[in-house]
């Protein structure tokens, strides 16, 4: 398998990271869906990052379906299989992947448009959405299993863990670790991990 797509993305980072817990040996090719856009779309015309290459050639995209189609591979979850735990692991899921998209979505109308197109009122929306996404995960992290090893973190905290540290990469005057010092913790816990590591960010 190969996955492509550069790890400051925390889809890619998150399915890079799963793939490795989960056991699964795979090739990271950093092609990047901006600077090396036709390289990427020769693979995946759609160039969407994360794409795993299935062994087979069949190209997949989004990192929350790629993690499934490799937990079925590796025959077991980074989730818990049901119940309250189950129940909390996608609360807290969800308001790691908000996270993530609120700030891409700060980064790109930083980034891509021209200052005197940037909407300020949309941008505001959105710094509040991410400010809501971090006080929902802050108020919810300490209910996780804490960080001891690799075989103890499931996807609610790997994905919390990723959110954070691109958030704090891309974005840290938006939000302190001050504000958010569990959350802070458990990242700075996780990011010890070989499999962290291994993939960093930058």
């Amino acid at each position: 398998m190969q996955l492509i797509g550069m790890l400051d993305s925390p889809y890619v980072r998150r399915a890079a990271i799963s793939l490795r817990l989960l056991g699964l040996a795979f090739e990271h090719r950093s092609i990047s869906v901006f600077s090396t856009f036709e390289q990427f779309r020769a693979i995946n015309p759609v160039v969407k990052a994360p794409t795993l290459v299935c062994d087979d050639g069949t190209p997949l995209m989004d990192s929350t379906l790629i993690i499934d189609h490799a937990e079925s591979i590796a025959g077991r979850s980074l989730m818990p299989a049901g119940g309250a735990e189950r129940l909390h692991a996608l609360r807290v899921l969800g308001l790691a992947l908000a996270a993530c998209e609120k700030t891409v979505q700060i980064v790109y109308e930083r980034k891509l448009r021209p200052p005197e197109k940037q909407h300020a009122p949309w941008v505001d929306r959105v710094r509040g959405q991410l400010a809501a996404a971090y006080a929902g995960l802050e108020a919810e992290i300490s209910r996780l299993p804490p960080v001891a090893d690799e075989a103890t973190l499931g996807q609610a905290g790997l994905t919390s863990a990723v959110a954070w540290g691109f958030t704090q990469m891309m974005l840290p005057e938006l939000v302190a670790p001050a504000d958010c010092p569990s959350l802070a913790a458990f990242a700075a816990a996780a990011e010890r991990l070989p499999a962290f590591v291994a993939l960093p960010p930058a």
